[in-house]
């Protein structure tokens, strides 16, 4: 019990030294940090929603016993042995703000997280593997590897072979909202990351029921105030227009690059104006299942 806690403790150690690194940063002059103090998660790569997300998602879709499988082919690990990592980085106070007064376009800080910050979070993925496997602990992240596509997916439209949003709900960190959003303890104004692992951890503790349960329109029938926020249109009662929503992220390019002089884009409006922008805005996080489980 005591190594478990030991790699998983170290973990942690490692995300947090990164993003007090200059390594997080919107490389704006001011240098201003892309993420704020981030939540760290862990689940076992048996842990049964990784098949569900594979039935719900696609074929296509991995677990973590598959893409390690595809990274160390020579090795031979049961999906009991691995742990996925998963991380959540929450905008800053500052981000969130300057993209609350937006209505139409993005802000310069909230692009320059979703091109600069991710750029961070690419870092940060690839940090975590590295440091790992320099402790002899083989571990890859899912969305740096050349195996990983965006594919069509029957049900949901365009999708891809790993999620990192449905690996931090795995790993105990959020449920999902109307606009496809995670809300975490830190609210939806966030991006995630995760690495599989192959180190020992305990089963996932959730502190929910369902896949919806921090959403106050799905959990309690009030809110959809994210419908209101969003200038493309693509989100309403019935839920997230992936069509909709890409096609204006499409669109903030042209707006960014003359406004702010570099090649980016960005949204974020249903994540920020929010009653979940940087909370759980639901009093009580095991809900009574009123949403169809996953």
């Amino acid at each position: 019990m005591r190594a478990k806690k030991d790699v998983s403790n170290r973990v942690k150690q490692i995300i947090q030294e990164f993003i007090h690194s200059p390594a997080n940063t919107l490389k704006n002059p001011e240098d201003d940090p892309a993420w704020a103090g981030p939540l760290v998660g862990f689940c076992r790569g048996d842990d049964p929603l990784f098949a569900a997300f594979k039935r719900h998602v696609g074929f296509f879709h991995w677990t973590p016993l598959e893409i390690f499988n595809k990274t160390f082919p020579a090795l031979q690990v049961t999906a009991a042995e691995l742990a996925v990592v998963s991380w959540v980085l929450p905008q800053t106070k500052k981000t969130k703000a300057d993209l609350r007064r937006e209505t139409r376009h993005p802000s310069e800080s909230w692009a320059r997280a979703r091109i600069f910050g991710e750029e961070a979070n690419v870092k940060l993925r690839r940090h975590v593997e590295a440091s790992l496997q320099a402790k002899g602990v083989e571990a890859v992240a899912p969305m740096l590897s050349p195996l990983w596509h965006m594919k069509h997916s029957e049900r949901f439209g365009f999708a891809s072979t790993w999620s990192e949003r449905h690996a931090a709900y795995a790993a105990g960190l959020g449920t999902f909202g109307l606009c496809d959003g995670l809300i975490t303890a830190k609210g939806k104004a966030m991006r995630c990351g995760s690495v599989v692992a192959r180190f020992p951890v305990p089963p996932a503790s959730r502190p929910y029921h369902d896949h919806r349960a921090y959403c106050l329109f799905f959990a309690q029938g009030t809110c959809g105030k994210c419908i209101d926020r969003c200038p493309a249109g693509a989100v309403t009662r019935e839920g997230h227009d992936k069509l909709k929503c890409r096609a204006y992220l499409e669109e903030t390019a042209a707006f960014v690059k003359s406004h702010f002089g570099f090649d980016g884009y960005g949204c974020g409006f249903c994540q920020t104006g929010v009653p979940c922008e940087s909370r759980i805005p639901v009093k009580e996080s095991k809900t009574s299942g009123a949403t169809r489980k996953i």
